[in-house]
């Protein structure tokens, strides 16, 4: 990715968990440095990275070049009740017209990287990532 890209990315995803920082900080008459909410945003940055790879491990052990779904249910198989929440979103777009749907790929929702970019190849060895078996190291 670029740097300036994930610069600008990260300075919006600081922004935000600011403001939300701020709204619980205020309800919960208490509050946050500055310092917490630079390190809540590079764990969830840092989270955000794990996902990502998973997904798009998950859509390449499918056979599939585009991230849909069933990968993020498959990414949420550990934990029931956001599954649930996931399962209900998803339900709720398909209802209102959206695309999604079971099939060879045809229909279901998926997130693609632009032309001439599939995900990545091999065995989910990304960064943090222990590359024989696809999963986070440590």
């Amino acid at each position: 990715m670029d740097v300036a890209l994930q610069e600008q990315l990260k300075a919006a995803l600081w922004f935000s968990i600011g403001k939300i920082v701020d709204e619980e900080t205020l309800r919960l008459n208490t509050s946050a440095t500055p310092q917490f909410i630079g390190a809540l945003t590079e764990m969830v940055w840092t989270q955000i990275e794990n996902v990502a790879i998973d997904l798009e491990s998950f859509a390449y052990h499918a056979g599939r070049t585009a991230v849909t779904t069933d990968d993020v249910l498959l990414l949420t198989r550990r934990n029931d009740a956001l599954q649930g929440i996931i399962r209900d979103f998803i339900e709720k777009g398909r209802d209102k017209g959206g695309r999604g749907g079971k099939g060879k790929g045809k229909g279901k929702e998926a997130v693609g990287r632009g032309k001439g970019k599939g995900v990545a190849k091999g065995n989910g060895g990304g960064k943090g990532r222990d590359k024989g078996k696809g999963r986070a190291v440590g």
